[in-house]
C-alpha cells in the first residue's frame, strides 16, 4: 500500500487532506477534472445500493499488542483488539456496517481501514489521502457503508506496509438466499509473519529501498522519519541476510516466488507447532472461506485426505470444480466445500516456492496431531488457479465490446526495486497525476502486461472485474512474469480508486495507479 507521502510528513498531509480529496483544486492547466471521492455522484451511487435498513455497529481499536502465536512464540506487533486475526465480522447482504476505527498506535502513527473486495462508496475506501485524511494517533474515524454483495472479504490498513503487521480481520457478508448446502463454516486466514520476531516491515522495506529510508514511511510520524544507525538502511549485508529470501522459485508462479524471509507462516494466527484446530463430525459438509492476508507469499492449500470443491473466488460464485489443492495469492479469497472424513487431518498452506508451511488441524475423531512439517500428497495433486475457473452463469458480465482500453504495464526489477505501473512510480504526494481515466457507464478493459521477471497479484478497489474468455469475477488476480491478462469491468461506482500490486513491498515502492472517474 503506497506511502501517504514520501516527500512530506503526515502532519503536513493532515492540513492538505481536504484539498487532495477534492482532486480538482490545484490541477495543472489542461489536467483532467476528476470526480471527488465524496461528491454528489458518489452519494447518488451509494443511495442506489439496496439496503435492509439494519445497521451493525462496532469498534475497531488499532493498538500495540504482544501476540501469542503459539508454541512459545510471542510477537510485539499491532493488532485490532489485541488479537490476530482480528475478530471476525459478519453481516448480511444489504446491511449497513458502521465501524468506528480508534487509532491507539504509538507516537504519531497514522492508519486507516481498507475494506478489501467490497464495492462500497468511494469516501469509505480507506486510502489516505486519496479518499480520506489519515486517521491520526489518538483520533477516531467512522466507516459507514452498505455491504451489498455477499462473499468472503477482509479488512486491513492502506498506510505503508502496515498490512504486514497484525492489523487485519475477516469480513463475511452472508447471502440471505444462500444457494449452497453445507453444515458448517470455517474461516481460514493465511499470513506470512516476521513483525516483532526478526524485525519490522519498515525495516524490511528500508532494506529493499535504502534510498527511501530517510523519508517519511507510510506508517510513520515525523519522529520516525530517519533510520537509526542500526537500521537496515545503514547496516548492510547482515540485514539483507536477515530479511531477504534468495532463490525462492516456483513454476506455478513463473519463476521468482517472493523475496522476504519470513520465520513463520500462520493459519488463523498460529504457528504449525501449535496449530489452530477445527473440530467437526465425520460426514459433515463444511464451507472453508480461505483468505490470504499475507504480504509477499502465495500459498498452495490442501486438506490431507480430502478433495476440495471450489465454489467462489473473491466473493463471487464460479462453476464448481473439484481439486486437490489451490493456489491463492495475497489479497485473494477462495471458498471451497469439503466433506469431512473420520480422523485428524492437516490443513496445510505451503508457502509457494519458499520451502515452508503453515498448518491448522481438522479433527473429527481420535488421533495424534500431525507433525508441523507434514506435507500431504494432495499438495502435489491437481492444482487450480483463477485462470482455470469459470464465472457462474448468474454473475457473468453481459457480452459487450469495451468502450475503453487501458494498457497497464507492470515494470521494475528486484535489483533496483523500482516497481511501477507504465514506468511511473506512484507518489501519494501527487496522487491525481496521470490517472487512468474512465467515465461512468463505460465498459472498461484493463490489459495487465507484465514486463517484469516476477509475478504480481493485481488488485482493483471499488469494483470486480471478469477475467477474459468467461473467467471468474475477481478483484485480485495473478499476472505471471512476461505475460498478459485482460480483465473487464463496468464503470458503475464513481469516485477515485487504487489499482495496485498486492505485494505490500511492491506497492510501497510504487506499483500503484489511480483509476479515476472524470467529472
Amino acid at each position: 500500500m503506497n506511502s501517504i507521502n514520501r516527500r512530506s510528513v503526515l502532519a503536513g498531509l493532515g492540513a492538505v487532506g481536504t484539498g487532495l480529496l477534492a482532486a480538482c483544486g490545484n490541477e495543472a492547466p489542461g489536467a483532467p477534472s476528476l470526480l471527488s471521492p465524496s461528491g454528489s455522484q458518489v452519494a447518488r451511487a451509494a443511495r442506489s445500493r439496496s439496503g435492509t435498513g439494519r445497521v451493525q455497529s462496532l469498534n475497531l481499536t488499532a493498538a500495540p499488542a504482544t501476540l501469542d502465536l503459539g508454541g512459545g512464540v510471542l510477537a510485539k506487533s499491532w493488532a485490532f483488539g489485541g488479537r490476530v486475526p482480528g475478530k471476525e465480522i459478519r453481516t448480511s447482504a444489504g446491511d449497513t456496517l458502521s465501524a468506528e476505527l480508534s487509532n491507539q498506535l504509538p507516537g504519531t502513527t497514522a492508519t486507516s481501514i481498507h475494506w478489501h473486495g467490497i464495492s462500497l462508496r468511494g469516501d469509505m475506501d480507506g486510502v489516505p489521502p486519496v479518499t480520506q485524511p489519515p486517521v491520526r494517533a489518538g483520533s477516531n474515524f467512522t466507516y459507514r457503508f452498505v455491504t451489498n454483495a455477499p462473499g468472503t472479504y477482509f479488512l486491513h490498513p492502506h498506510v505503508g506496509v502496515q498490512v504486514d503487521r497484525g492489523l487485519y480481520a475477516p469480513l463475511i457478508v452472508e447471502d440471505p438466499r444462500e444457494p449452497l448446502s453445507y453444515d458448517d463454516e470455517w474461516v481460514v486466514v493465511l499470513d506470512d509473519w516476521l513483525d516483532g520476531v526478526t524485525g519490522t516491515p519498515d525495516e524490511v522495506f528500508a532494506t529493499f529501498r535504502p534510498d527511501m529510508s530517510g523519508m517519511t514511511m507510510r506508517n510513520s510520524g515525523p519522529e520516525r522519519a530517519r533510520p537509526s544507525r542500526s537500521s537496515p538502511a545503514s547496516s548492510g549485508d547482515s540485514d539483507s541476510t536477515r530479511f531477504r529470501l534468495i532463490g525462492a522459485t516456483s513454476p506455478l508462479l513463473g519463476g521468482d516466488a517472493g523475496d522476504v524471509n519470513y520465520p513463520y507462516h500462520l493459519v488463523n494466527g498460529r504457528v504449525p507447532a501449535d496449530p489452530a484446530v477445527y473440530t467437526g463430525k465425520s460426514g459433515k459438509r463444511v464451507r472453508l472461506r480461505i483468505i490470504n492476508a499475507g504480504a509477499d507469499t502465495a500459498y498452495r492449500v490442501a486438506l490431507g485426505g480430502h478433495k476440495l470443491t471450489v465454489t467462489h473466488t473473491d466473493g463471487f460464485p464460479v462453476v464448481h470444480r473439484q481439486v486437490d489443492t489451490l493456489l491463492i495469492a495475497m489479497g485473494e479469497r477462495y471458498d471451497v466445500l469439503v466433506t469431512l472424513g473420520d480422523g485428524v487431518f492437516p490443513l496445510v498452506a505451503l508457502a509457494e516456492g519458499k520451502d515452508a508451511t503453515g498448518m491448522a488441524v481438522v479433527r473429527t475423531g481420535s488421533g495424534s496431531t500431525p507433525e508441523p512439517t507434514v506435507r500431504p500428497a494432495e499438495l502435489d495433486g491437481s492444482t487450480v488457479t483463477a485462470a482455470q475457473l469459470r464465472a457462474a452463469e448468474g454473475v457473468q458480465l453481459q457480452a459487450k465490446d469495451p468502450d475503453l482500453v487501458h494498457r497497464v504495464k507492470l515494470t521494475g526489477s528486484m535489483g533496483r526495486y523500482d516497481w511501477a505501473i507504465n514506468g511511473r512510480e506512484f507518489d501519494m504526494a501527487d496522487p491525481t497525476a496521470n490517472p487512468l481515466l474512465v467515465q461512468e457507464g463505460q465498459r472498461v478493459r484493463l490489459d495487465f502486461v507484465n514486463a517484469t521477471n516476477m509475478w504480481h497479484p493485481m488488485h482493483l478497489h471499488g469494483h470486480t472485474y471478469q477475467l477474459d474468455d468467461g473467467g471468474p469475477r475477481k478483484d485480485t488476480t495473478i499476472v505471471l512474469p512476461r505475460s498478459k491478462v485482460s480483465v473487464f469491468f463496468d464503470a458503475d461506482n464513481p469516485g477515485q480508486w487504487m489499482l495496485h500490486c498486492h505485494n505490500a513491498y511492491h506497492s510501497e515502492a510504487g506499483m500503484m495507479a489511480l483509476l479515476a472517474y472524470g467529472a
